[in-house]
């Protein structure tokens, strides 16, 4: 790899060398002058002293100035190679990478995702990462990169890959069981091949209203099915009524085009009574106008989604699930798909031990209830899938029978 076209790694290396050479080379300087006065100073040579000096000025200013300007170079020198790390290149392609447990996944400027973070070479590329449970680390060796990945607050790191290859990424913080297998690629391609890949995909059957409510992670918080959840239902909201707590008096109001503004706008003001004010606002640096009325749209049915049945490999890859289970029937810290429309599990249920066949059923209930039918030998951690709308919940069953 060209050390002088990888700039992050670069400026890593150089401190490092600096300070290991500038370490090294003191440790050899006080380990032979040691040497030399041990054995011409000994005691049985001299069982007295010689002399009745009891300081050298120049001696005291060398060995107290010269280490302090060693030390004060190393600072200055780690300090701008570290700002340089900070300092995102003008026109960097900037890219979202979402930490959860285990996996990672990124979004490109057009909404697409996938689970390996693919960049063109010779081009800066800014990571904003984020996550969206616990602490992560975002780690890729060959740029010299590492930055943490924190719950509620936005963090970045930049790199600029000088060659094609496969560059892996770690996660460098325990962030429990699937900590070790929490790991992923940087696919560096030339600028040709990633302008091919990043060409515009076919539209998806979605309604832009839906995509901006699963990007925003909306279903993570309301149901789309009336199924209770930590914030209200978004199930067939038009002709509703909800009951408000508005000046900490309640009333109730009509749900229609401008409240939905308002309560996605500034939540805070209006709280739908029985819940909790943990809603986030999301103003137009967020969801933008045009995105606010779609979804506004979408909610009170005006339009619908479209037939077109979602990909299942694309669901299971954009929903971290490939992240603890296998596809090519290896050992992890989940159940393996490979197989697995084929095969008897043994499960936990009620405190029993269960042997049962693998059926849609069974998959529907591991999907939504996961905590309800615990296979054995593996620990109760997996989400429920509850923010995939049935539809889609339907092609991963279907797609996981003929594994």
């Amino acid at each position: 790899m060209d050390q002088y076209a990888n700039p992050t790694a670069q400026a890593v290396d150089n401190v490092l060398i600096y300070i290991f050479g500038f370490s090294l080379l003191l440790l050899l300087g006080i380990t032979v002058v040691t040497i030399i006065f041990v054995v011409k100073y000994r005691r049985s040579k001299y069982p007295e002293p010689t002399s009745d000096n009891d300081g050298n000025i120049w001696l005291e200013t060398i060995w107290t100035v010269l280490p302090v300007m060693i030390v004060m170079t190393m600072f200055w020198y780690g300090w701008t190679n570290y700002v340089g790390l900070r300092e995102v290149p003008a026109g960097a392609l900037e890219i979202k990478a979402t930490a959860r447990m285990w996996s990672w996944q990124f979004e490109y400027p057009d909404g697409r995702k996938t689970s390996k973070l693919y960049v063109p070479v010779n081009t800066p590329i800014k990571v904003s990462l984020h996550s969206v449970d616990v602490l992560h680390n975002f780690f890729v060796p060959a740029f010299r990169i590492k930055r943490d990945t924190v719950p509620g607050m936005e963090n970045y790191v930049w790199f600029q890959a000088p060659e094609e290859g496969s560059y892996d990424i770690f996660c460098a913080e325990y962030c429990g069981v699937g900590h070790a297998d929490m790991i992923t690629t940087v696919e560096a391609m030339s600028q040709e091949a990633y302008a091919d890949w990043s060409k515009p995909l076919e539209p998806s059957g979605d309604p832009r209203g839906l995509i901006v409510l699963n990007e925003q992670g909306c279903t993570g918080c309301h149901s789309l099915d009336g199924s209770d959840n930590i914030g209200p239902s978004l199930f067939e909201l038009a002709g509703q009524t909800r009951k408000l707590i508005r000046d900490g008096q309640p009333v109730e109001v009509a749900i229609d085009e401008n409240y939905l503004k308002i309560a996605i706008r500034e939540p805070e003001l209006e709280v739908v009574a029985g819940y909790d004010p943990i809603m986030p606002p999301y103003d137009e640096g967020t969801i933008s106008a045009e995105d606010l009325q779609a979804v506004v749209d979408y909610l009170l049915g005006k339009v619908v989604a479209a037939t077109t049945a979602p990909d299942a490999d694309q669901l299971l890859e954009e929903n971290g699930c490939l992240g603890c289970h296998s596809s090519d029937g290896s050992e992890g810290i989940a159940p393996t798909f490979k197989g697995i429309g084929q095969r008897d599990v043994t499960i936990e249920r009620d405190g029993k031990e269960l042997t049962i066949k693998v059926d849609a059923e069974y998959l529907r209930r591991a999907l939504l209830e996961p905590e309800a039918d615990m296979v054995k030998g593996y620990a109760p951690m997996m989400p429920a899938a509850d923010y995939l709308s049935p539809e889609q919940i339907d092609v991963i069953i279907e797609h996981l029978l003929k594994q």
